[in-house]
């Protein structure tokens, strides 16, 4: 397991990441959908019909915004403050409440409880699960839900894997992403203290296509 490296320098990563999604965040329009391809798998349904949610890794805050017009108290956690700066300009006219933190540090020092939590392509893919999940179970609300979705593992490769931004010239600005086999995550959710546990692999709508891990766990 590789040791977390310094926090200051994955901030500059998702900054540089938010300046290069900056037109989406102004141009973007409140959705929500699990998955890379529009109009293609389940919606907010497998959140339940909760009255509060955080988004771990929020990114553009567009799932948080179409949550929060719904009339749910919805709140969103991200690492970079260029990109909580523009969500929160961007959403202001909704409920919507934007938090820039680390997420280990924000789930360890907050008291909040709520009745989601998720991530979409956000914190869990990025985040040691074995440091995540109990932290989440923690904040979740009795029955709540967890779910979250990001690209599949590729076969054979599983763990944390490591990720340059940028391609392979330039600053070396670097992350890693946690991959595993659904089995995997079910076993991981229950080891965290979760009752139950599914995940699954959605097929692209195009056949051949990556797919979308799609995972919902429940809080005793």
């Amino acid at each position: 397991m590789p040791a977390r490296h310094d926090i200051d320098a994955e901030r500059e990563l998702w900054d540089a990441y938010a300046e290069s999604t900056k037109k989406d965040v102004y141009e973007s329009e409140p959705v929500f959908r699990w998955t890379q391809y529009a109009g293609h798998g389940p919606g907010p349904e497998l959140l339940g019909e909760p009255g509060s949610v955080l988004e771990i890794g929020c990114g553009t805050g567009r799932a948080l915004a179409y949550l929060a017009r719904q009339g749910v108290m919805a709140t969103g956690v991200d690492l970079s403050p260029v990109m909580v700066a523009r969500t929160s300009a961007r959403w202001e006219s909704t409920s919507a409440r934007f938090i820039c933190a680390e997420v280990l540090e924000h789930l360890r020092g907050s008291t909040e409880t709520y009745d989601a939590i998720y991530s979409i392509f956000g914190a869990v893919w990025f985040t040691d699960p074995a440091k995540l999940l109990p932290l989440v179970a923690e904040r979740l609300n009795p029955g709540g839900v967890l779910a979250f979705s990001h690209p599949p593992a590729i076969p054979g490769a599983y763990g944390p894997q490591g990720m340059y931004k940028g391609g392979f010239a330039g600053k070396a600005m670097f992350t890693y992403r946690y991959s595993h086999t659904p089995r995997k995550w079910v076993s991981l959710l229950l080891r965290a203290g979760f009752a139950d546990a599914d995940a699954y692999v959605l097929d692209a709508p195009t056949p051949g296509h990556i797919g979308t891990l799609i995972v919902r766990a429940v809080a005793n």
